[in-house]
């Protein structure tokens, strides 16, 4: 190699260092968790209390004699049918512990492309922002029975 190709060369491998090092450390690993926390005051019981009991578990609708989809939401009987239960529009779980994504009750709330029917509650009004955020944090917290 000539000489004054060498300052060049030298230049070349410190840049592919400088590179591989710069991306070191940046790649998350698979059990690192990502984002921010749930909110540790994300419980069922205001689940119960600001979601369901308000906005779902009406006559007609997800309580009474005949509820929709065989879901009642009413207070002391909505945990036990949601909680790793099958949804009766889709092949994934209605509320899958830890996994937003995988919950089909999270998805008929926010309306997601990946629905069967209608988005939740029916007609409207729909869940405020902060209260789908509630029902997701729970949801990633492990849907605990709190």
């Amino acid at each position: 190699m000539p000489s004054r190709a060498r300052p060049f060369a030298f230049l070349a491998v410190l840049l592919g260092l400088g590179v591989g090092l710069a991306a070191c450390g940046t790649r998350k690993s698979p059990t690192e968790p990502t984002g921010t926390p749930p909110d540790p005051t994300a419980t069922f019981t205001r689940v119960q209390n600001e979601i369901f009991t308000p906005s779902c578990a009406r006559s007609g609708c997800h309580a009474g004699a005949a509820p929709q989809q065989g879901m009642d939401l009413s207070a002391g009987r909505s945990y036990g049918l949601i909680v790793g239960v099958k949804a009766v529009e889709s092949t994934r779980l209605r509320i899958a512990p830890g996994s937003p994504d995988d919950s089909y009750m999270v998805s008929k709330v926010k309306g997601d492309a990946t629905i069967s029917g209608s988005r939740m509650p029916l007609g409207g009004p729909y869940l405020s922002a902060d209260k789908e955020q509630l029902l997701v944090d729970w949801v990633r917290r492990g849907a605990p029975n709190d």
